[in-house]
């Protein structure tokens, strides 16, 4: 069988650089006991790992996915957020339906262009005439 170059899988991967990425780092899933999906045939693991790509037996998303996993350092965990009592509500009462909904006046254009032309502009300071 021929040897697997860059060029067959290059339609699988576009970016020749994260293909570099994703064979190594399945060269080094193998080396460290991953099973392989196709015959060995006297290859070492990075060769493997091309042609698993090149056949597409390995999905090149799933080694992306799993070389991120691996080289992260901190992992957000999602906590539910506590909860906050609301704003205004009796420390002994409790908070009915009615409570919780949120209304919003609607202002037209109209409405506030006769509210800012009802604003005074802010006082001139006098500059200091120290010179």
């Amino acid at each position: 069988m021929a040897r697997v170059t860059v060029e067959d899988c290059i339609d699988k991967v576009e970016n020749r650089f994260d293909l570099v990425l994703l064979a190594s780092h399945r060269a080094r899933m193998i080396s460290s006991g991953s099973q392989i999906t196709l015959d060995r045939d006297n290859d070492k693991n990075p060769v493997v790992a091309l042609r698993e790509i090149a056949e597409t037996t390995v999905s090149p998303g799933d080694l992306k996915e799993d070389l991120i996993h691996t080289l992260q350092k901190y992992v957000e965990v999602d906590e539910p957020e506590p909860e906050v009592p609301l704003i205004g509500a009796s420390a002994g009462a409790g908070v009915d339906s009615d409570d919780t909904e949120v209304t919003a006046d609607r202002m037209t254009e109209e409405e506030l262009l006769k509210g800012l032309e009802g604003l005074t502009p802010p006082e001139e300071q006098p500059e200091d005439e120290a010179e």
